[in-house]
């Protein structure tokens, strides 16, 4: 059988009441019966010191009473209740008078015997006593002599029988915290294990891959609350993950098997004639930008994969990000002319000194204002921004290109997303230069945000650490 909590819970509760029960019978009940019998007792000896001083005093000589004195008179005086057996003993043990008329003569044996561990003792005398009593005595002394003893009993079983409305009640106080515990473990069973059945439930669910799986709401603001509220959340971001990691399944084996089915095609044409040799070079000029097209996807594959495994190393040095920018803008001449698109550049009148890694903030900027150009339209301009505030310095690149859906924003940083769902319009994109762009900001600890307005235009705006250095004025060309 599966060991579970609840079921450890309900051993833990069966041993509990079970032990519970013997201490009650064998132990706490023992001892309060002893108790009252003892209790008992002492009252009966106190009884019987009296009568005991009564006949010191007056009629000390039991064995030798008046002819006319009547002890069944004294028996009417002491006031002994109907079940109480009053005996008067002479000093060498014989039955002087009893209550009980039949008892009287006879000879219960030594008392000491009866009475070496106390006040009380409970027995037969000898079978003398039809069934157990519960006995005491006290000797009858004049002048430091003993002429007699006072014994009186009872029947044990009526002693005891006075104990059980006490013994019950012990019984009913026992009920009521048997009702209370149960009343717990009902409230544990509500409160804690069904909130855990469902916790587990779902954890099973969602080690069997079955993210869609919800987790009953559990309405308590504690431990367990607070697990299933952060279960709920975990088993959202692994459906988001799951999904991701379909996408990118596919839109990798989409962007590697269209070139492939390119270069394939192409080189099977020319080697059966389809392609004539007059046109070879074109086709390998083609053939060329789909290895290089695949060339750059699996190099940017395996710099992210680099990344995520050891962490991006930076080469942190202070460099001038003017000088840097115009470098890039340089490089991107001919894409611009092909598009009619202007660089409207506005770096202000100073030089701006960064402290990052210079090589990787290079890759940034490249992939920001590709990226602004292939989405912008012909005759268009991009501005490129820099400015300063505080220690920090501001770089944009705003272009009045397609822009990008609302609420596609989020998802831009995303492996292998673009915003043309079709793929129509980016051929030559892998989708990774905004994933490289967004690792490359986050490693250096600073923020880079986008504000895009579908068929406006879009601006990307990243942030990085002035450097200590003092800004040195701009030298014109």
């Amino acid at each position: 059988m599966k060991r579970t909590i609840y079921l450890k819970l309900l051993l833990g509760y069966g041993i509990f009441i079970a032990l519970s029960l013997l201490y009650i019978y064998n132990g706490y009940e023992k001892a309060a019966e002893d108790k009252h019998i003892a209790s008992y007792a002492l009252s009966l000896y106190n009884q019987a010191n009296g009568i005991s001083g009564y006949y010191s005093k007056y009629h000390y000589n039991i064995s030798r009473p008046d002819d006319n004195y009547s002890f069944s008179g004294d028996i009417k005086t002491f006031m002994l209740p109907d079940d109480t057996t009053l005996w008067l003993v002479s000093s060498d043990g014989k039955i002087l008078y009893s209550s009980r008329y039949r008892d009287t003569g006879k000879i219960p044996g030594d008392l000491s015997s009866y009475f070496d561990s106390g006040i009380y003792t409970t027995t037969t005398y000898n079978n003398i006593m039809e069934e157990e009593v519960l006995s005491v005595y006290s000797p009858i002394v004049n002048t430091y002599k003993t002429y007699g003893y006072v014994i009186l009993s009872r029947r044990l079983e009526a002693v005891v029988s006075d104990f059980a409305p006490l013994s019950n009640f012990n019984y009913s106080i026992f009920l009521l915290m048997l009702i209370f515990s149960l009343s717990i473990l009902i409230v544990f069973h509500i409160f804690i294990f069904s909130p855990i059945r469902n916790v587990k439930r779902a954890v099973n669910e969602y080690a069997k891959g079955n993210f869609d799986y919800k987790l009953p709401k559990i309405y308590y603001k504690d431990e367990i609350g607070d697990i299933g509220e952060k279960l709920n959340f975990m088993a959202l971001e692994m459906k988001e993950k799951d999904d991701d990691q379909r996408k990118f399944i596919t839109n990798i084996s989409h962007d590697l098997r269209s070139p492939l089915t390119s270069i394939k095609g192409y080189v099977e044409a020319m080697l059966d004639g389809t392609i004539p040799p007059e046109l070879h070079e074109k086709y390998l000029n083609i053939l060329l930008f789909e290895t290089e097209r695949l060339n750059k996807l699996t190099e940017s594959l395996l710099l992210l994969n680099t990344w995520d495994y050891k962490g991006m190393r930076l080469d942190i040095t202070d460099f001038d990000l003017v000088s840097l920018t115009r470098n890039i803008v340089a490089s991107f001449e001919g894409q611009c002319s092909r598009k009619k698109i202007t660089l409207d550049v506005f770096f202000g009148s100073k030089a701006y000194i960064v402290n990052a890694d210079k090589t990787k903030i290079q890759q940034v900027i490249y992939n920001l204002l590709d990226n602004g150009i292939k989405f912008s339209h012909n005759n268009s301009t991009i501005n490129i921004k820099i400015t300063d505030k505080n220690d920090k310095i501001f770089f944009s690149v705003k272009d009045s290109g397609i822009g990008i859906p609302k609420e596609n924003l989020k998802k831009i940083w995303d492996r292998f997303y673009k915003t043309d769902s079709s793929r129509g319009k980016d051929k030559t994109g892998t989708g990774l230069g905004l994933s490289i762009v967004k690792e490359v900001i986050s490693s250096h600890n600073e923020n880079i945000n986008v504000i895009s307005t579908e068929g406006v235009g879009t601006e990307f705006i990243f942030t990085l650490q002035r450097s200590k250095k003092a800004s040195l004025p701009v030298i014109s060309s």
